[in-house]
């Protein structure tokens, strides 16, 4: 059996911060028997907007399904575009081709920062641009300032894909409110999870009520609403899809949003005890390491060095009970998308250039200091296989 396919870790490569509180909070839902959008739900939006600040939120239930509710919003079309990262997670692009318009593929900025590249975007806008896509890569604000400057100076859509970054400031708002319209994750392993599920906020009040409608069929009034008034009436005034969220969904983001601020300073921990013990490794690229300002901290990613062979250092890894990831294969080296706009309009350099290095190490607050040191000399074992490995108090380890 590969190594990569062993049953147990040490180290795993996700987690989430489940425990007596969200069961509680689910066990409550069951036993109200309501278990479809409801009270909780409402509740579940009512919170997430107020920590970011924002006039209201809409629950859904899944991070696709806010990037794809947020497409539909635009009224895309045959010929429309709208440019994103081509180092994205592929539902980016999907959710564009879905609703009938083509993705343009950007380059990321640099290997230690992979975040879109505003000057790359600027010049792949065209008359047919409707939208920019912001990813925020592995919790890190993409440069809002300058894709603002290039959405606004071509009368495009900024669409925030922050499904790596929630409650996150940057200049004094916080990530998700910067753009016109902001995309949460809820996925088993964010930082916020409910399994599945999602979050869409909009500025424009009445393109927020859009997305409302449309992720449940475009009723002019929910099964709950009717239910609680007792009028079961409603008009169809759209074409609209079933995004709903569950109420257990709601309860457990409840519980979840408000553990937050512990599970954020666990990762801001464990990813400087990384950067630590890594820097004894001067070859290998920390993306952000540089960053100073605030991050979602969601993922450990680590750039190795030019012509490492990446499926031997996973197996590596493997072997030493440490799992790991790549986030993510780019978007035009997917069979469906290749060839697409933008692979061809823009050299993707840096894209092509990282994707081949890129590996994501463990990173959840269920971690230890330990597990963090044991999954970086587990990495640094692997690249320097001769050597000793140096230990966090600088004595050497074999």
């Amino acid at each position: 059996m590969s190594a990569l396919a062993a049953p147990r870790w040490r180290v795993t490569l996700a987690d989430n911060t489940v425990d007596e509180q969200e069961i509680a909070a689910v066990t409550e839902v069951l036993r109200s028997r309501w278990l479809s959008a409801g009270a909780q739900t409402a509740a579940f939006e009512r919170e997430f907007a107020d920590r970011l600040g924002a006039d209201d939120a809409v629950a859904v239930s899944s991070g696709t399904a806010a990037l794809h509710l947020a497409m539909l919003a635009l009224d895309l079309g045959p010929g429309d575009e709208v440019i994103m990262p081509a180092l994205t997670f592929v539902a980016s692009a999907a959710v564009v081709a879905l609703a009938g318009a083509t993705p343009v593929l950007a380059d990321v900025r640099a290997p230690d920062d992979l975040t879109v590249d505003p000057v790359d975007v600027a010049r792949l806008v065209t008359p047919r641009t409707r939208a920019v896509v912001a990813m925020h890569y592995a919790g890190y604000p993409a440069d809002l300032a300058a894709l603002r400057t290039v959405s606004d100076g071509h009368g495009a859509v900024l669409v925030e894909d922050a499904a790596h970054a929630p409650v996150v400031e940057h200049d004094g708002r916080m990530l998700g409110t910067h753009g016109d319209i902001g995309c949460f994750s809820f996925f088993a392993t964010k930082n916020v999870t409910t399994g599945e599920g999602g979050m869409v906020l909009a500025r424009d009040q009445a393109v927020r009520e859009r997305i409302r409608l449309a992720r449940s069929h475009h009723l002019t009034t929910s099964t709950w609403d009717r239910l609680s008034s007792g009028d079961a009436s409603y008009d169809v005034a759209g074409i609209g899809l079933n995004y709903r969220p569950t109420e257990v969904s709601a309860a457990l983001g409840r519980v979840q949003l408000g553990r937050l601020g512990r599970d954020r300073q666990r990762r801001r921990e464990l990813v400087a005890t990384y950067r630590e013990v890594l820097a004894a490794a001067p070859e290998l690229v920390l993306p952000f390491a540089g960053r100073t300002g605030d991050s979602a901290l969601h993922l450990m990613p680590v750039v190795l060095p030019d012509g490492t062979d990446r499926g031997a250092v996973r197996e590596g890894l493997a072997a030493a009970g440490v799992q790991t990831s790549v986030h993510y294969p780019p978007v035009h080296h997917l069979s469906a998308y290749r060839g697409s706009a933008g692979a061809s309009r823009s050299a993707l350099t840096v894209t092509d250039a990282v994707a081949p290095r890129l590996l994501s190490l463990p990173l959840h607050s269920r971690m230890s200091d330990d597990d963090a040191v044991l999954a970086a000399r587990a990495l640094l074992r692997c690249l320097r296989p001769d050597r000793t490995t140096p230990s966090s108090t600088g004595r050497s380890t074999s």
